[in-house]
């Protein structure tokens, strides 16, 4: 299904940019210009189809009663399109409220032929990719990257998906993955009918030791048997699902053959043994690194 609509894979320098990269661009005179797309016959029916399943997300009636700002953020022509594919292969039954806003893409809770689903939708409209070319550069998996901005988008929602893959494949608690088309990713939603797991970082922890094995193990495991390094590692990107935790956000990781691979997880296990200090608990940061190191032998 997913071969059919989206894209399935097998398996710092610092970069520096001129002004004029970081510059918006010029809005059209005519603000509603950019939607002129809409009326075309065969858009206009794709939309008219998808509309009713997409409410939830973008206010309720007609397209012209919608949030414009989070259509303009989130909701542009392409992205509409591969939500569109991803609603005819099956994969997204409707979306129907936001999760969580970042700086990289918003979240929503949807329901698909199984269940409750996460849609990640990758924000397609601003440069914050540009600033993450360390993790996209030196990665063999990704060879050929072009500059532009849509380019850098596709590849860091490719990246985050086999790394979603790799890590499952060793066992390790990260969510399901569905479907991927463009700027979106289809994955499991870790939650209740109410709301998303709380973060780690927001959870008081009757048991911090077991939390602590729990993501000692993961490093280990990330590292020795994926071959990866999280690279974004802290208390903001654990979940707490009844008890246990469930690691997310690895659009980040990088293979360990990466330039930066070692540097990546130093810091991982510093913001480990950071949490670990809040918990009351005494970690000593070489032994630590030393043990998930050791532990590939």
């Amino acid at each position: 299904m997913v071969d059919k609509y989206g894209e399935v894979l097998p398996e710092e320098k610092e970069i520096k940019y001129s002004k004029q990269d970081y510059e918006p661009r010029k809005k059209k005179k005519n603000s509603h210009e950019k939607w002129d797309w809409m009326k075309d016959k065969h858009y206009a029916k794709m939309f008219k189809e998808i509309e009713k399943k997409i409410e939830g997300v973008i206010g309720k009636g007609k397209f012209e009663w919608v949030d414009r700002r989070v259509f303009d953020q989130v909701f542009d022509r392409k992205t509409l399109l591969a939500i569109y594919k991803l609603m005819n292969g099956g994969v997204i039954s409707e979306l129907s409220w936001p999760i969580a806003r970042g700086k990289e893409a918003h979240v929503f809770r949807g329901e698909g032929p199984n269940g409750p689903i996460a849609v990640k939708i990758f924000h397609t409209s601003n440069a914050v990719f540009r600033n993450l070319m360390k993790y996209i550069e030196g990665d063999t998996r990704f060879g050929g990257l072009k500059r532009k901005h849509r380019d850098l988008v596709t590849v860091w929602v490719r990246k985050e998906y086999r790394n979603l893959m790799r890590l499952k494949k060793s066992g390790l608690s990260v969510p399901d993955v569905f479907g991927i088309n463009e700027n979106v990713l289809v994955m499991e939603y870790i939650g209740d009918e109410n709301s998303p797991s709380p973060r780690l970082r927001d959870v008081k922890v009757d048991s911090p030791n077991e939390i602590l094995d729990e993501l000692t193990n993961f490093l280990k495991v990330c590292w020795n048997d994926s071959n990866l390094v999280h690279a974004d590692f802290s208390d903001y990107n654990v979940l707490l699902q009844n008890g246990k935790v469930r690691v997310i956000d690895v659009g980040q990781a990088v293979p360990k053959n990466h330039p930066y691979a070692k540097e990546f997880l130093v810091r991982d296990v510093e913001r480990l043994r950071d949490w670990a200090k809040k918990q009351q608990l005494e970690v000593n940061l070489a032994e630590l690194i030393y043990e998930i190191l050791e532990s590939e032998n």
